[in-house]
């Protein structure tokens, strides 16, 4: 058997808003609402169940391998936006962006506060 992640939850303080700030970034088009879930479906199959969670939830992190023109776009996207942006995970290289592993990556985060990060190459450049 093949195991493979199929979906996961994303709780959030607004669904509605943490789902379309996460789809409008990445150029992706939300799903059709679920029950509690909004969905965004990513290229691999995988969904993202944004749902307004519980008033206390621990933010989570979430990476999101890109190409170079998908990287291109979101980085347009969050300096538009005005959106405050990272080289790491600590949060404490603001405004710049990273070169590991020959490739860009960058962090960010969402309106309920999950950390996310976009990067152009797999960590160990596989």
């Amino acid at each position: 058997m093949s195991v493979q992640l199929n979906h996961t939850i994303v709780f959030a303080r607004d669904r509605q808003e943490s789902a379309e700030f996460l789809a409008g970034l990445l150029g992706l088009e939300l799903g059709e609402p679920w029950g509690p879930f909004l969905p965004l479906v990513l290229a691999n199959g995988v969904t993202l169940d944004f749902a307004t969670g519980p008033d206390q939830f621990t933010p989570q992190h979430y990476a999101f391998l890109i190409s170079e023109r998908e990287f291109d776009e979101l980085f347009a996207r969050l300096q538009e936006g005005g959106i405050s942006y990272w080289a790491d995970p600590r949060f404490a290289r603001p405004s710049e962006i990273n070169h590991n592993d020959g490739g860009r990556g960058v962090y960010f985060r969402d309106p309920s506060g999950h950390g996310m990060e976009a990067i152009t190459v797999p960590y160990g450049g596989f």
